[in-house]
């Protein structure tokens, strides 16, 4: 079983397939990103395209950390649910936010196609499963999202979920068909070769050591030189250092692990027939089939760093308990990475002041946020596009330092013990609806059954009842019969 530590080891314009580029002599430029993940690629490649001169400056390497390291699904929406942003934002801001998200999630699949980078390996839909019997709770949903929110949704019943994925923890569903998946390592590299034949300048090995952002020109120092530029663009993530240690510190540093499994051949497909990935309501399972026969799955959050074997054997038992019939599996490769969420539970998109820009705590929001983020900051500067300001309710709100983590570990594995008892609970109530049904079903047809004997003859009434032959008992010989007691007499005749 092979080991990573981020999402790096892999793709087109990985350290190990090109010399990494030092920023080495002073630059003057129109944008300076700091950070070379998703989002900060996504910002100098949309600068580039609409005409400005663009640096990024990454402390190690493009897409270090975690950025597109997870299953690579994309799809619209927010890690918060579309309830609380309405109970937030109110209901019209939240629609023009769900429809940045569809946006985001366009922009992804423009760019994501084998044509412009190889080996992206898309594939179609997502399935959102209940772990408990909530069908009242689809309808609504599944209205809100079709005649509000304008996405395109099915809803599934629970047999049509179980006839492609064959467990019995998951019950309703909510099929996304727009939705689809991609190779997350390859795009995050991809992204930064389109970025460059867009014009924009990458530096990796330049950490960042301090900034001035006063004044109309910025200046950014880093160990081996100084640039200046108009407009700064924080797009770091938990590891963004010193010089912007109060930034990092509103992100709650979160870890999750994911894995692939061996070939696993014929029992792969008798047990999941769905062929994009699928995530739980409760955000504990999320996998997808990759390769044809192998399985990618992600484990639940943690809020401490680990390396990543380590989660091996609970994500192979994670399997073994969702899908039985698939027996042991075997872990061929497992990594993991750092992403920074919120407090608040929104990504953080703006203006903090003149010229500085931040992009960030796309922890659980999703590759089409990312997107979303990039294409409104690069859009903001160069044509004065306003709508990041729907992302002012969402401030900066400090994650708690090591008293946040131990809170959001905590809070993590209550919110699994929860999710596991409602789950078993459900599943417990469901068999003793189907053990009632069968007892139903029993009395009805042994009530069927009686009911097509031929009916007991009944006596016509004024007919004598007829007696059953007895044999005589046996009498002495020469001895008189018995007696009729008052042969057609009245009682007490002589």
């Amino acid at each position: 079983m092979s080991e990573i530590y981020t999402s790096t080891a892999s793709g087109p314009d990985s350290g190990t397939a090109r010399e990494r580029s030092r920023l080495s002599f002073d630059l003057d430029v129109d944008i300076c990103v700091v950070g070379a993940g998703l989002a900060g690629l996504t910002v100098g490649l949309e600068a580039a395209r609409l005409g400005a001169s663009v640096a990024v400056l990454e402390g190690r390497h493009v897409g270090w950390g975690a950025s597109g390291h997870q299953l690579g699904t994309v799809m619209p929406g927010f890690g918060l649910p579309v309830g609380d942003l309405i109970a937030r934002i109110g209901f019209e801001d939240t629609r023009e936010l769900w429809a940045l998200s569809k946006q985001g999630a366009e922009f992804v699949r423009a760019n994501a196609s084998e044509q412009l980078i190889p080996g992206i390996a898309i594939s179609e839909g997502a399935l959102e499963v209940s772990n408990v019997d909530a069908g009242d709770q689809l309808i609504s949903r599944l209205q809100m999202l079709a005649e509000d929110f304008e996405t395109e949704v099915e809803g599934w019943q629970v047999e049509r979920v179980r006839d492609h994925l064959r467990t019995d923890r998951y019950f309703h569903g909510v099929y996304f068909p727009r939705a689809f998946q991609i190779d997350g390592r390859k795009y995050v590299h991809g992204l930064a070769a389109l970025a460059r034949r867009a014009g924009a300048r990458i530096f990796e090995d330049t950490p960042v050591v301090s900034i001035d952002s006063s004044g109309i020109r910025k200046r950014i120092v880093t160990p081996s030189a100084r640039l200046r530029a108009s407009h700064i663009v924080l797009a770091g993530n938990v590891h963004l250092g010193a010089p912007l240690r109060r930034l990092s510190e509103t992100l709650l540093p979160v870890w999750r692990y994911a894995a692939i499994t061996a070939p696993l051949g014929e029992r792969l497909a008798e047990t999941i027939a769905f062929k994009g990935s699928v995530t739980d309501t409760d955000g504990i399972d999320h996998f997808r089939i990759v390769d044809g026969d192998r399985l990618m799955w992600a484990s639940p959050e943690t809020t401490w760093d680990a390396r990543p074997t380590r989660f091996a054997s609970a994500i192979a038992r994670r399997i073994r308990t969702v899908f039985p019939r698939l027996g042991p599996v075997e872990i061929a490769e497992v990594w993991g990475g750092a992403v920074g969420e919120t407090v608040h539970g929104m990504p953080q998109i703006g203006q903090l002041r003149k010229g500085l820009w931040v992009a960030s705590g796309f922890g659980r929001q999703g590759l089409n946020t990312t997107a979303m983020a990039g294409q409104l900051i690069a859009r903001s500067i160069l044509w004065g596009d306003e709508r990041w300001r729907l992302f002012s309710p969402f401030e900066l709100v400090w994650a708690g330092g090591s008293t946040g983590r131990v809170a959001g570990h905590v809070i993590g594995m209550w919110g699994r013990g929860s999710a596991a008892a409602a789950g078993a609970l459900a599943r417990y109530r469901e068999r003793v609806r189907k053990q009632e049904r069968i007892r139903e079903a029993r009395l009805a047809e042994a009530n069927r059954q009686a009911g097509t004997r031929p009916p007991r003859p009944r006596p016509q009434p004024g007919r004598p009842r007829p007696e059953r032959a007895r044999p005589d008992r046996a009498r002495p010989e020469g001895s008189p019969p018995p007696a009729v007691a008052n042969p057609g007499g009245s009682e007490g005749a002589s």
